[in-house]
């Protein structure tokens, strides 16, 4: 028996780090700790800030695909939630369900028709016979794969049925997976025997990184899964009842949950949580599944529009939620969507590389997602003022807002109205673009965004502590600017250029400031009318 699939494995790869190795814990302080002796010692400003009084909602236009809109997924906070490792002992009591799913022949010869160039010949002609047989039967539908949980976990891969392997047949379906360089691979495979099939998905788990302690229990489940379909020991679940978009049903959330990497206060988080709205998505463009918190301020009306204050690096900045949401509740400041972004719970970055990659080297990709992706769908979500809303980024974040801000001009939608830039590490981008044979021309430049404007319609806050140069030392090469060198002639640059720019250094090492810095922000940007 043949069987007409496609499957999808969505792998989030780690890019290698060049450069700029920005590790938080290089310095003496923990990330959320405030710096006693933060205090301003240069400020310029060159605007007064206003608050619009009345404004209506942003609409952006949503460039997300079919794919990444299937995958969003809008749920409660989850990051406080323990999650238990899954039973590994085959000689425990397993139990597996399945919901079983059919659809109409009409719409699965549509769907042959559609994706033959994707399947091939061979397989559309397979598919073609199968409607025809059930045509002659006078069936009206024919079944897919069901959806088979164990221990209430999807099992991501295709199981055999008992007469799969008799007489003489094979298993067989079409491969439709992306390789860690992000190109797709569609490839026909048969397998003659379980263990066969067992062997392939082995191969392909390590093929991706998975641990040794990861494949043997998703073996374990793809053999549970195939037991119970020949014995028929199952529970058969409504059809309908399955969620492929719930996080909670995929193993490897199980497995590979790195909540534990998160900085954050539980007690401040808690009392904040049913205010946070926790978001998956996946962007194609960068191969990443992101997690992303919206942090509703008091007295949220869903009626009102409120500008958004978007905060990069989550694994850290998702902890000053519950400070800044403070501020708001005394009265310090006007309602804000706090908002901030870090890639899923089962992804861990230690040596930051991934982070260094997205930030630095595909930044343009990154502002992408966050440009056309998720600012759009978070705009047919909450009421939100655009114009008016915030993009922060600190040390590779900085490089990431100053060419954010810069090749805003290139975008249609327009997310963004205020920028800060903190601490940016311009120097390893130098570094990435002398070893890859590029010039630093186009940041020297602000990538041009003034050869193709006369004027920058945006605000940027620009800050860095004024004792961090020695914290990255080692990292300077001959010739470097460094940070608060970089930070300067970027001053000057802006100034030049007659920018709407507010600059200030605070009496701190490379980090320590953000927290006092972003509360100081937030009563400025957004003060009570």
């Amino acid at each position: 028996m043949k069987k007409l699939v496609t499957f999808l494995l969505l792998l989030a790869m780690t890019l290698p780090v060049t450069a700029c190795d920005n590790k938080q814990e290089n310095t003496s302080q923990p990330e959320n700790s405030v710096q006693q002796e933060s205090s301003i010692t240069t400020e310029s400003n060159t605007a007064e800030t206003e608050q619009p009084q009345t404004v209506s909602p942003t609409k952006l236009t949503n460039k997300m695909t079919e794919m990444e809109l299937d995958l969003v997924n809008r749920h409660a906070l989850t990051l406080l939630d323990e999650i238990e490792k899954p039973n590994a002992d085959p000689n425990a009591e397993h139990k597996v369900s399945i919901e079983f799913q059919s659809i109409d022949l009409d719409e699965y010869r549509k769907n042959l028709e559609e994706n033959r160039s994707e399947i091939g010949d061979e397989q559309y002609e397979a598919g073609m016979e199968e409607i025809r047989i059930a045509e002659e039967k006078g069936e009206e539908s024919f079944p897919l794969n069901p959806y088979i949980l164990v221990d209430g976990y999807i099992v991501p891969w295709l199981i055999p049925t008992a007469d799969d392997f008799n007489d003489g047949g094979s298993f067989s379906f079409t491969s439709n997976t992306i390789e860690e360089n992000g190109e797709q691979k569609v490839e026909y495979v048969s397998f003659d025997s379980m263990e066969e099939y067992l062997d392939y998905i082995r191969e392909q788990n390590s093929k991706f990184g998975h641990t040794n302690e990861e494949i043997e229990i998703e073996l374990l489940h793809v053999q549970l899964a195939y037991e119970a379909l020949k014995n028929g020991n199952y529970e058969t679940l409504p059809e309908g009842s399955v969620d492929i978009n719930d996080e909670s049903l995929y193993i490897y959330n199980a497995l590979q949950n790195y909540r534990s990497d998160w900085e954050f206060d539980r007690d401040s988080v808690e009392a904040i949580k049913d205010s946070v709205d926790e978001i998956y998505f996946y962007d194609e463009e960068l191969h990443r599944p992101f997690v992303v918190h919206v942090t509703l301020p008091p007295d949220y009306d869903e009626s009102k529009t409120y500008p958004v204050f978007f905060l990069t690096d989550g694994i850290w900045r998702f902890g000053n939620h519950p400070e800044l949401r403070k501020v708001m509740e005394n009265g310090e400041a006007a309602p804000v969507i706090l908002v901030s972004l870090y890639y899923s719970y089962d992804i861990s970055d230690p040596d930051q590389n991934m982070r260094y990659g997205d930030l630095v080297i595909d930044r343009n990709k990154l502002l992408d997602f966050i440009t056309d992706n998720l600012m759009p769908y978070l705009c047919e979500n909450y009421n939100i003022d655009c114009a008016n809303s915030t993009l922060y980024g600190h040390s590779d974040g900085g490089v990431f807002t100053h060419n954010a801000v810069f090749n805003s001009d290139r975008y249609e939608n327009q997310p963004f109205g205020h920028y800060i830039i903190g601490s940016p590490a311009l120097w390893g981008l130098y570094h990435y673009n002398l070893d890859n044979n590029m010039t630093n021309d186009d940041v020297l430049n602000d990538y041009g965004y003034f050869d193709r404007n006369e004027t920058l319609d945006k605000t940027i806050f620009l800050c860095a502590g004024s004792l961090e140069d020695p914290d990255y030392e080692q990292n300077y090469r001959e010739g470097d600017d460094t940070t608060l060198e970089g930070v300067a002639k970027l001053k000057e640059r802006l100034e030049a250029h007659g920018v709407n720019l507010t600059h200030k250094l605070y009496e701190s090492h490379h980090y320590q400031y953000i927290p006092e810095m972003l509360v100081e922000y937030l009563k400025k940007r957004y003060p009570i009318d």
